[in-house]
């Protein structure tokens, strides 16, 4: 008896599956956001007649999240590449602003964004959910950099030393060696800090951002009643950090290219 063989090799079978999952989360997380009212709706008082505003707390949140978490992984990457920089003062800017965004409290540095950089300079104030989409991104940024940092290290440079054998420039062997292996070697926490960063956007309602954990607040105080009000909100968070979870762990799969991962 002969054997059938896929014709297509077994790394790009687990990136297609790695795809579909990836697709199908989002198309997931996209009618949640879309059609969250709709449920919630059916829930009673206090919930029902407050479904709308849950979905709208809940629709922010997630924009905080994306915004702030694209943000952060530029900014982790720029941080990295200047405290591995030969540049005696890119490395001490790069290291003085990772020691002092992991070194303070998220809340302080929202605080600091929204209330203390206007008074430093007129030309810095900034719309609520701005000002928490720049404190966000500047604290997941210091931490995307640590883990870039540690990627960037971990290519052995032997590889580096081939490359510049081959002819290849200082950029292009950043570009096309060093970079790519470092970013996979990265990713496993870099998508742990972006889910972890939909947790940390509830603090944005300290300076008035009306994310979901502001709209269950406000539906607290008129209420009084807090057990339905946050037992609905974590609910909402746990299908949120759910799903993004299933997102980042299908990312991690396209990119497992050698099928570490079962």
């Amino acid at each position: 008896m002969y054997r059938l063989l896929s014709p297509w090799p077994v790394s790009w079978n687990r990136q297609q599956r790695s795809s579909a999952t990836m697709a199908s989360s989002v198309v997931l997380l996209i009618v949640i956001l879309w059609l969250l009212a709709t449920p919630l709706s059916w829930a009673p008082a206090p919930i029902g007649n407050n479904a709308q505003l849950f979905a709208e707390g809940t629709r922010v949140t997630v924009q905080l999240t994306i915004v702030a978490g694209i943000a952060g992984v530029l900014l982790g990457v720029l941080a990295a590449l200047g405290k591995v920089s030969r540049v005696p003062l890119l490395r001490w800017i790069a290291s003085s602003y990772i020691w002092v965004m992991r070194g303070t409290p998220l809340l302080v540095q929202v605080l600091f964004v929204y209330f203390a950089l206007p008074e430093i300079h007129p030309l810095l104030r900034m719309e609520e959910f701005t000002a928490a989409a720049v404190a966000l991104a500047l604290n997941v940024g210091a931490y995307n950099a640590e883990a870039i940092r540690a990627g960037l290290l971990a290519v052995p440079k032997g590889q580096i030393e081939a490359a510049r054998s081959l002819g290849l420039n200082r950029w292009f062997t950043f570009v096309d060696v060093t970079f790519p292996q470092a970013f996979k070697i990265a990713l496993p926490p870099l998508v742990n800090n972006i889910v972890a960063l939909l947790k940390d956007s509830s603090l944005a309602f300290t300076i008035g951002v009306v994310e979901l954990t502001n709209a269950g607040s406000q539906v607290k105080s008129t209420s009084f009643q807090a057990v339905p009000v946050f037992i609905t909100t974590a609910i909402i968070y746990l299908v949120l950090t759910t799903v993004m979870t299933q997102i980042s762990d299908a990312v991690e799969r396209r990119f497992d290219v050698e099928g570490k991962l079962a």
